[in-house]
């Protein structure tokens, strides 16, 4: 057995990983020490263990603080999954205490949590009403960090337009990225049977902002049909935004067809005949590759692959909801 295989087995702890990590935010051993209530002797040491242990320098110290090599952004990448793989652990042993059957951490981008995510939540309580979900809805910016840091057992959403392989994420496609065109129910243009896109433009827009991936399929569909992008326009991916903003005035948006279609059979919105070009990736799960995900993590992933498959069915033809097993 080599030494480093030693000192991973007997002698790594989790204060040597909080250290690795304090030491990365703060690159200063004092406030290191201060923030971690101990002398700064004593970090010094704790990371010489660690040094010493590894066979390897993981700093550089330098005037002004220290540094991590190679050897040390690879041992803090680590530490700070560890760590939160770790806290995950706690938070599903906590649940499991108090009665619960398990727990998962899951985000979800903004166009998923009108339809998707919560009737995927019911279709879950209704066989593990025990169940803990934690959401976290947000960019996928924001997502794919936390997801590979272990803060997040899966995301659902849009999946990633690059073709990355080897990255250690997996993906699932669950239904294709198509969006719709939507307005208030009450819109001059609700009850058209043919829409064209000059008379569109004529409108206020809410917009996705420039360079998101719903604004290119627009900006395609416009500039096909000889009609410049409008100039009254508001910009976000808030989908609360959009619905408030559409219904109380007369402009016009654009939504995940899945949200869209949600909102048309609550009577809240309406949808245009128009058909934009597929240019977006599916609708999806990712997830870290080799990870072994939770019985609770993939009950959830296996109530919205249910879910997503009814929602794509017209109304008329959808089942009661039950989740397989």
């Amino acid at each position: 057995m080599s030494e480093i295989d030693r000192f991973f087995r007997a002698q790594l702890k989790p204060r040597h990983l909080q250290l690795l990590v304090a030491l990365d935010d703060m690159r200063n051993l004092g406030k290191v020490a201060l923030s971690l209530h101990v002398s700064q002797p004593a970090v010094s040491l704790t990371l010489g263990e660690l040094e010493r242990g590894l066979g390897v320098r993981l700093f550089e110290r330098t005037a002004r603080g220290v540094n991590p090599t190679i050897f040390g952004e690879c041992m803090i990448r680590q530490a700070r999954s560890m760590l939160s793989g770790l806290a995950q652990t706690r938070d599903e042993l906590r649940a499991l205490m108090s009665g619960a059957s398990g727990r998962c951490s899951v985000g979800a981008l903004p166009a998923m949590t009108p339809a998707l995510v919560p009737q995927a939540l019911q279709l879950l309580k209704q066989s593990a009403p025990t169940t803990t979900v934690a959401l976290h809805e947000g960019p996928m910016d924001v997502l794919l960090p936390a997801l590979r840091r272990g803060g997040l057992d899966f995301i659902v959403g849009r999946l990633r337009s690059e073709a990355l392989v080897d990255d250690g994420l997996a993906e699932k496609p669950l239904f294709d990225g198509a969006s719709a065109l939507v307005v208030r129910p009450g819109h001059p243009l609700a009850r058209k049977r043919r829409v064209d896109w000059a008379t569109l433009a004529e409108f206020a827009w809410i917009l996705p902002p420039v360079g998101s991936l719903p604004r290119e399929p627009l900006e395609v569909a416009f500039r096909e049909h000889g009609v410049g992008m409008p100039s009254n326009t508001v910009e976000t991916l808030s989908t609360h935004v959009i619905l408030a903003y559409l219904q109380s005035t007369d402009a016009v948006g654009l939504l995940s067809r899945i949200a869209a279609l949600h909102y048309s059979e609550q009577g809240m919105l309406a949808m245009l005949p128009l058909d934009l070009p597929h240019l977006l990736r599916p609708i999806g799960l990712t997830w870290r590759r080799g990870t072994a995900l939770s019985p609770a993590a993939q009950q959830f992933m296996r109530a919205i692959e249910e879910t997503s498959e009814r929602l794509a069915q017209p109304r008329t033809q959808r089942g009661k909801p039950r989740l397989k097993r």
